[in-house]
């Protein structure tokens, strides 16, 4: 028994090292923008599987072209800590792992910014856990090499927001008709809600999940002095105006 946990850690640390070794040089990015990601070619792949042609819209815009009120918003509905820790946040592991372990299944991933962003431009939506390795291993090559400013801003402008929707600029198009810089706080909001399921929930169809979430930001934005108790009120949900 002895040698086989010998064996079993000698393993684990050389595909440790294997992988960091093979990791992506994340250098470039701190002044070149993506011009594709591994998400969008699994996307694309996906649709030609499906016999459809592959949809990209998305239009880069700089850091300062985004409304605060996304960017707070997005903050606090993906990773309020995300000014505060170095690519992987602890307690979010911890409280994912725990949930996991009772549901006897992957329900909660606990992903920084940080995590997503390595995951979208460089690896596939597996939820394994030598891909959730990667994850953190390119992670913390992005916060070794970028500032937070330049990792937040390239996540805003290569997330998914829909069927072939990437970046908050595309997304604020079509959904909203206009710039992200110009969202309002319930755009903006509405937005950032739809972020852990894009492709299943949309700002358009307000459905009794989505207000859920719509509430709880809101409700921290305010909290967190983001809006003030007037721009809460104007932008708050209602009921009726759900689906089930």
């Amino acid at each position: 028994m002895k040698k086989f946990w010998l064996a079993f850690v000698a393993l684990l640390v050389f595909l440790i090292a294997y992988e960091y070794l093979t990791l992506p040089d994340v250098s470039s990015l701190k002044k070149e923008n993506p011009k594709q990601t591994a998400l969008m070619d699994q996307r694309a792949q996906e649709a030609q599987t499906a016999g459809r042609k592959p949809k990209k819209n998305q239009i880069w815009v700089p850091y300062y072209s985004i409304s605060s009120y996304l960017k707070s918003a997005v903050l606090i509905g993906e990773d309020d800590a995300f000014y505060q820790h170095e690519g992987y946040d602890l307690e979010q592991i911890k409280e994912s792992f725990i949930r996991n372990w009772e549901k006897k299944s992957w329900v909660r991933g606990g992903s920084t910014i940080t995590q997503q962003l390595a995951k979208n431009l460089y690896l596939s939506t597996s939820k394994n856990p030598l891909r959730k390795l990667k994850e953190f291993l390119i992670a913390r090559r992005l916060e070794g090499e970028l500032s937070k400013r330049r990792i937040f801003e390239i996540y805003l402008n290569v997330i998914e927001w829909g069927n072939g929707i990437y970046g908050a600029e595309a997304a604020s198009q079509v959904y909203f008709g206009k710039s992200a810089r110009d969202l309002n706080v319930k755009e903006a909001v509405l937005l950032a809600a739809v972020i852990p399921n894009p492709r299943r929930m949309n700002p358009l169809r307000q459905t009794k999940r989505l207000h859920n979430r719509l509430d709880l930001i809101l409700s921290r934005m305010l909290q967190y002095h983001h809006i003030s108790p007037e721009e809460y009120k104007a932008a708050g949900s209602t009921e009726d105006e759900s689906e089930p």
